[in-house]
């Protein structure tokens, strides 16, 4: 009987003291920032032991429609959601700014060591389809002592709903009256030529496949796969390399354009500045205002508020620049505001 006692009192004890359960999170979306996010939820993962998260890279497009649907806890993504799709969840929705990355085109010409240089008109006719040999004189024009093959121009384009084509589509659009009547910018469009790959890797893959071709992809991808990339000529009429501190310079202008009001649902291609590479733009995590799990919404919060301040030392190693740091009172101000179950769950670093 004793030893029945003492054995109910371990088991007691231990009940008492054990750890508490784990939460788990699971987000789904953009493809755009999954090496830093996969980065991320590693480190977090083992640095804090009540918490399980997992990031699933499909697409902008699917971590919108999952997130609406509300079968990830977060999403992820390079495209704003519009107006009306944030309607149709009764506005239950922040958009998160996380790091700064930038769109490239990459390009398979063997043998070809220097850079090449591309106008806005170029880029935009060579997608429209319009120019269709690597030779042509309008290519060679701004690439001097460049030679150029003889080859065909095959167009890669991504064929799944993408944030990275969004930011592309975005940067064309902007640049040519053109592009944008025949064309227009979203997350999937309906491109006059070229073949789809899903995913950065799928473009990656069929650009590495085939001499000739051309696609665009993530900058954080193409400089951990060595991949050849071009430097674009941006409104100050400047070529400029796609860099951290190119896509910093980009972000400098979205800063005037921002205040503590802001819902950071901010477009920065084609901006202004001198040394500001044009295809740069935001990620967001798309987080709710208003969560059923008190347990979640905390853990959650706790998390981003991680990633945006500890975690932006990991972006300038991954391919990303880092968020201005005078971004994070209005981001903290946000995170304060997450309600589950009627409680403010997080109350911001000092109170956390």
């Amino acid at each position: 009987m004793l030893r029945t006692l003492t054995l109910f009192g371990l088991v007691g004890t231990l009940a008492a003291t054990a750890a508490p359960a784990q939460v788990r999170l699971n987000g789904a979306g953009a493809t755009f920032p999954n090496i830093i996010y996969q980065n991320w939820i590693i480190t977090y993962n083992r640095q804090f032991d009540t918490v399980e998260l997992n990031y699933q890279s499909i697409g902008s497009g699917g971590g919108i429609r999952q997130f609406s649907d509300k079968t990830v806890d977060f999403g992820g993504t390079d495209a704003p959601m519009s107006d009306s799709a944030i309607a149709v969840i009764q506005g239950n929705v922040m958009h998160i700014p996380t790091v700064l990355g930038a769109v490239v085109a990459t390009y398979n010409l063997p043998g070809l060591a220097t850079p090449l240089r591309f106008t806005p008109a170029l880029l935009t006719d060579v997608f429209l389809g319009k120019l269709t040999r690597w030779n042509d004189a309008r290519i060679a024009a701004v690439n001097p002592g460049v030679v150029l093959p003889a080859m065909d121009i095959l167009v890669v384009h991504r064929s799944d709903g993408s944030g990275t084509t969004f930011v592309w589509t975005d940067y064309l659009s902007k640049v040519s009256p053109e592009w944008l009547r025949q064309v227009g910018r979203g997350t999937s469009v309906r491109w006059p030529v070229g073949l789809g790959g899903r995913g950065n890797e799928g473009v990656a893959a069929t650009v590495r496949q085939t001499p000739g071709a051309i696609g665009y992809v993530e900058l954080g991808y193409a400089l951990i796969t060595r991949m050849a990339v071009a430097d674009v000529q941006n409104r100050s009429g400047n070529f400029i390399t796609p860099s951290l501190a190119s896509v910093t310079a980009a972000a400098a202008g979205a800063m005037a354009d921002m205040g503590a009001n802001t819902d950071f649902r901010v477009s920065i291609t084609d901006p202004a500045g001198a040394q500001a590479y044009p295809i740069a733009s935001f990620t967001w995590l798309l987080v709710r205002r208003t969560y059923p799990d008190v347990a979640k919404a905390r853990e959650l919060a706790k998390f981003v508020w991680w990633a945006l301040t500890d975690g932006q030392a990991k972006a300038a190693d991954l391919g990303y620049a880092p968020l201005p740091t005078e971004m994070r009172p209005w981001i903290e101000a946000r995170l304060k505001g997450i309600i589950a179950n009627g409680q403010v769950v997080w109350r911001g670093a000092r109170g956390a």
